[in-house]
């Protein structure tokens, strides 16, 4: 289903909410966009093109991306070294307009976190942007693949105990819907970079999200569209 070009009520129903970090819930660009600039001129790449590909992957699969013929060893060792930078690097880092009240509606909810950080780099972003870590959490060191596979939501969901069908992903990438969407699941776009991706449903951010609880104990999902 194409995102919502209305401003009118969307209301879903879920059994858990699958959610990715940085641009979802937590706005890291500063970072990602300093070191990944530093990255791509470091490598003789055009930066604006470079940061077009990075939200949403693992840094040694945009590293593929970008550098083709480089062997997948190199990129291996490269990403270490940029996480590491990363990790370091919290300026900037805040939380999405929302994402406190949201992620306090969701603390007795079936929810987790799927994200192509590691385990270091998340705990540092959820840190600095105040943002209680979920119990449930699928990192880097988690997956073989990384989004777009969908892996990392399918791992999400066994750990919940909920089939993919009854789990709602929040995504603000292109890599990271087409990862939910192929994991058979719905996705709500968040942010200006999810819009023309085609989630089922888009906002600006969590503000525009309001979450109750249904008899049945599903979690009901109240959104203003964008």
């Amino acid at each position: 289903m194409p995102a919502s070009t209305t401003t009118a009520p969307a209301v879903l129903s879920a059994k858990a909410l699958l959610l990715d970090m940085d641009g979802t819930i937590v706005n890291s660009d500063a970072v990602v966009e300093r070191c990944w600039h530093d990255w791509a001129v470091a490598h003789g790449l055009d930066p604006e093109e470079a940061l077009k590909v990075v939200h949403g992957r693992q840094g040694y699969a945009t590293m593929a991306i970008l550098l083709p013929d480089r062997p997948m060893e190199e990129n291996l060792a490269e990403n270490a070294v940029m996480l590491a930078r990363e990790t370091a690097d919290t300026e900037g880092v805040v939380p999405i307009g929302g994402a406190p009240a949201f992620m306090a509606a969701l603390s007795t909810l079936p929810h987790a976190l799927v994200t192509s950080a590691d385990a270091a780099l998340a705990t540092a972003r959820m840190t600095a942007a105040a943002l209680p870590m979920p119990e449930v959490r699928v990192t880097a060191e988690s997956v073989q693949a990384s989004k777009p596979d969908p892996e990392g939501f399918l791992m999400g969901a066994a750990a919940l105990g909920v089939d993919p069908a009854d789990c709602i992903v929040f995504e603000d990438s292109a890599a990271g819907i087409a990862a939910g969407q192929a994991a058979g699941m719905r996705v709500i776009g968040v942010g200006p970079r999810a819009a023309a991706h085609g989630p089922t449903a888009h906002v600006l951010d969590l503000t525009a999200v309001a979450v109750t609880t249904s008899p049945d104990d599903s979690i009901t999902l109240t959104l203003e569209t964008a």
